[in-house]
């Protein structure tokens, strides 16, 4: 049974994980046997990030390159090619918050959190799965999600609005590449302690206000969503596509 969750033998790109919840995403998958690909804008905190897994074990490489970037995305793959690293499952995680009342947001902003939480995983996307089907040997995709793929909060609307789109382009990714055993799913984090959720976390109001409506009554840890990338990325998810699951502590199951 183990051996379906093995990934050994297999190459995973997962973008936007120098840090926080890319970084665990990308740790548990070198630790069930996948050769990973660390990513980010900063070269640094990408090689920092490659230094740790390599310190643990872990087969691991890195590159620097903007995901919104669709020439310096299209650099990477083929950089990749002629080194002949091939991409077996792509995680689509890299994303931003900006939060702002609806009628006081600048389109520049709405477009930036747009751009970098959903159009970054067409871009990425595409360009992995044109090489998984030219390869006829199929590949995962796992996009990165929110509650907010299926609930709005005030003052964060580009932001539902693309992790909305996430859920619906995942659907459409799964529409179009199944037949070629490309398995299209993605993970809805609840709220999860990371960096980029440190100034909820420190606003009491709020804090309070994630504990007391999620029945597990605490906020999540990245490590919690690595169990669900693992299997979505491997041979025992072959089955299951275009779906998002929630790793949300119970939050949607409740009103």
């Amino acid at each position: 049974m183990t051996q379906l969750f093995d990934l050994s033998g297999r190459t995973a790109l997962v973008t936007g994980s120098a840090r926080g919840i890319g970084f665990a995403l990308a740790q548990g998958l070198g630790k069930a046997g996948a050769r990973v690909v660390i990513n980010g804008t900063k070269a640094d905190t990408v090689d920092a990030a490659v230094s740790r897994l390599r310190d643990e074990g872990i087969d691991a490489q890195g590159r620097a390159f903007d995901v919104t970037d669709e020439a310096a995305v299209a650099a990477a793959f083929e950089a990749w090619d002629a080194a002949g690293v091939e991409v077996d499952i792509l995680v689509n995680n890299a994303g931003i918050q900006f939060c702002k009342p609806l009628i006081e947001l600048a389109l520049a902003d709405w477009q930036r959190v747009i751009d970098t939480n959903l159009t970054s995983a067409f871009i990425v996307a595409k360009e992995a799965a044109r090489r998984m089907i030219d390869r006829h040997r199929g590949g995962k995709i796992i996009n990165i999600g929110s509650l907010t793929s299926e609930g709005a909060r005030a003052t964060v609307a580009p932001y539902t609005a693309a992790k909305g789109g996430v859920k619906m382009l995942t659907r459409a990714m799964s529409a179009e590449w199944a037949a070629f055993d490309i398995q299209a799913n993605a993970i809805g984090p609840g709220y999860i302690l990371t960096d980029m959720n440190q100034a909820l976390v420190d606003n009491a109001s709020f804090d309070a206000w994630v504990k007391s409506s999620n029945p597990s009554q605490r906020w999540g840890k990245p490590e919690e969503l690595v169990c669900t990338a693992v299997y979505l990325a491997s041979p025992a998810s072959s089955y299951v596509n275009g779906q998002i699951i929630y790793v949300d502590g119970g939050w949607l199951a409740v009103l």
